[in-house]
């Protein structure tokens, strides 16, 4: 079977496995016993991070994950909201 999968699906995917891979080592790294293991865990979950920002903006940048901008009344409702809980 040939299927072929569209830029927009490719990029997608990638950013989902993205995702995924930086919960799995932020996940590994919390749960390492040895300091040098945590350490190697914690550089490959910052590369891993900078891989899915590349993904994500090239994706965003193509109109494939918009991101409009936020209301402001949402965003003062919100800080008002967490500021609130935090005293």
């Amino acid at each position: 079977m040939n299927t072929s999968f569209s830029e927009k699906d490719i990029l997608r995917e990638g950013l989902e496995t993205a995702k995924n891979t930086t919960n799995h080592y932020n996940t590994f790294s919390n749960e390492c016993a040895h300091e040098k293991v945590r350490n190697s865990m914690l550089d490959i979950l910052a590369d891993e991070h900078d891989i899915q920002d590349d993904i994500f903006h090239i994706t965003s940048a193509k109109g494939y994950y918009p991101t409009p901008a936020a209301d402001e009344k949402k965003v003062m409702d919100t800080k008002q909201k967490y500021q609130t809980s935090l005293q």
